[in-house]
């Protein structure tokens, strides 16, 4: 497998039928079986846990006071940077995500062993895992979905030609919003002028500087208390260096003492040398509070002037900015007082200014409908390769004769376009259709396929996507709903392809799927209804025949089950 995430380990304790497991995986493709309500989705809720989904204390188990679910990820160098750019501390390449859940429903969440808010667990989990259940196959029904799985396909291209776009919608509307401004504010604009002159005459007066404020709280705390800082500077001064009883003294003796007897014993030899650099240390503090009490003055002069400096930021602040904390307030008003001569220009420069304003959001509105129809064609352009990609795949699916398409529909831009069909996204509607026999009509995806089709269609789009923008792990919740038979050993054979580019994890019911795994974990619940760490086990040899077969007939020691489980293991060769 290429050099890629992936998931190492899962750990459960106390969440729904689970009292505790540990599972540990390793990249390639891995299922999960298990009987109907033995607890493989709950290892998949515990992951959902983990990449900073939602938490209910109804997931808690009952009789426990809190359930506490991680996850221990193998990290690329790249994913490494990325996820230390957040927060997160990921030691010799290794990520552990870990989310707990109180009775109450309260939660907290860290990584690398840093607390962090939820969010940046699934900030992290979008690098790392995607995980699709039957119900986020319907998403792909949405056309906004549509346009995300197209964009994602496109890649840099359409990444490139998005950023460009969406500057220009930007620049557009803020232009737009200006011009706005100024015509509401013509009818009082002498007031307007006045009341912005008057602030930046303020402003210029005071010239306050970022972080000001801080700093002088700090140094008015330090000069009204010169003669009592003095005095307790003094005292330490003494304590420490006083002949008779100072610390350095009495650590000089005991420091001797140590290097008389430190040969005799290597006990000894320690002790000698913490009490010889605790001497230093503390000749070292008695050195600098001994040059600090020499440069302490008091300044009355200085702290006059700071004073009244306070005085006059409060009185500024008091009439100009809100009631944030005073050095944000600063920096917000710096970055007003930088946009004072525009708003003045603009407002002095009357219809003048304003027919200019007028023509330069004209030429941005024709560049911004020349970068969307770029847009649109580099998204036209992936749309027709996705829909060649995706259906030679869905083809191996048993389905040879349906036929995927993406289309891109864009407006005629030949044509004078109205702006509110502009968009932070384009133009472009994405449209997903299937069509089921060749001449055969073309319907959306939502309409003409099956719960089983519409499973394909979801792999297929994976596998595709997979070998061009993949995540590290793939997880697979029953997307196999309503496959059987030869189309159930195609999707085996297909998510056994997929994880030849990333990990692979699938929860089933279906042994044509598990037979192609590479590695096989049984879920199984005691007498109690729970399942402990015994209740999950990787299986393999005899075993896992008898799981296949158990999946088949529901009897796993059904001789013609486990020769039918035998013929399915041997097609991976």
């Amino acid at each position: 497998m290429s050099d890629r995430s992936h998931l190492e380990e899962i750990s459960i304790k106390a969440l729904g039928v689970i009292e505790e497991t540990t599972l540990e995986l390793s990249p390639g493709f891995t299922v999960l079986t298990g009987e109907t309500g033995a607890g493989k989705t709950m290892i998949l809720t515990a992951l959902s846990l983990v990449l900073g989904g939602k938490s209910d204390a109804s997931l808690v188990r009952q009789g426990k006071e809190r359930l506490v679910a991680s996850a221990s990820f193998s990290l690329t160098p790249q994913l490494i940077e990325q996820i230390g750019e957040i927060g997160a501390d990921a030691e010799e390449g290794s990520l552990i995500l870990t989310r707990t859940v109180n009775s109450q429903g309260k939660s907290k969440s860290s990584a690398g062993g840093v607390n962090v808010p939820v969010g940046v667990l699934a900030e992290i989990g979008e690098q790392l895992i995607e995980v699709h259940a039957q119900a986020a196959s319907m998403s792909i029904t949405k056309p906004l979905k549509q346009r995300e799985i197209l964009d994602r396909y496109a890649g840099e291209k359409v990444k490139e030609a998005l950023s460009i776009y969406a500057q220009t919608f930007s620049e557009f509307h803020e232009r737009k919003k200006r011009i706005a401004q100024l015509r509401a504010s013509v009818a009082n604009r002498d007031s307007e002028v006045a009341r912005l002159k008057e602030f930046a005459e303020a402003f210029t007066k005071l010239k306050p500087v970022l972080n000001e404020y801080s700093s002088l709280l700090n140094e008015i705390s330090r000069l009204s208390s010169v003669e009592d800082i003095r005095e307790g500077a003094s005292l330490v001064q003494t304590l420490l260096s006083d002949d008779e009883a100072g610390a350095l003294t009495s650590l000089g003796h005991a420091r001797r003492s140590l290097e008389a007897i430190a040969s005799r014993d290597p006990a000894l030899a320690a002790i000698a040398e913490n009490v010889s650099e605790a001497f230093f240390l503390i000749t070292d503090s008695a050195q600098v509070i001994s040059s600090y009490l020499i440069d302490l003055e008091a300044d009355p002069i200085r702290l006059d002037f700071i004073q009244n400096r306070r005085a006059d930021f409060n009185a500024f602040l008091k009439r100009y900015a809100s009631a944030d904390e005073p050095d944000e307030q600063i920096a917000a008003l710096i970055s007003r007082f930088e946009n004072v001569k525009a708003s003045i220009a603009d407002l002095t420069g009357g219809d003048e200014r304003l027919a200019t304003l007028e023509k330069e959001l004209q030429l941005c509105f024709e560049r911004m409908q020349t970068e969307s129809k770029d847009l649109s064609r580099v998204r036209q352009d992936a749309a027709n390769t996705l829909s060649s990609e995706v259906s030679a795949e869905i083809h191996t699916l048993s389905m040879p004769h349906t036929q995927f398409l993406c289309t891109v529909l864009s407006p005629d831009y030949s044509e004078s376009l109205p702006v509110n069909i502009f968009t932070a996204s384009g133009c472009d509607e994405i449209s997903m259709t299937i069509q089921g026999h060749q001449d055969g009509p073309h319907v959306a995806i939502a309409k003409g396929a099956s719960g089983g089709e519409l499973s394909r269609v979801m792999l297929a789009l994976e596998v595709v996507l997979a070998q061009s923008q993949p995540v590290g792990t793939y997880i697979f919740d029953e997307v196999d709903a309503g496959v059987g038979g030869k189309a159930a050993i195609e999707v085996g054979r297909r998510l056994h392809e997929l994880s030849t580019h990333a990990q692979v994890i699938v929860v089933t019911h279906l042994a044509q799927v598990a037979a192609w795994a590479d590695s096989h974990f049984v879920v199984t619940k005691s007498v109690d209804g729970t399942v402990s760490q015994s209740g999950v086990s990787e299986v393999s040899g005899d075993a896992r025949v008898a799981e296949i077969a158990r999946m088949l007939a529901g009897l796993e020691e059904s001789r013609s089950a486990q020769e039918h489980a035998t013929e399915l293991l041997a097609l991976r060769g």
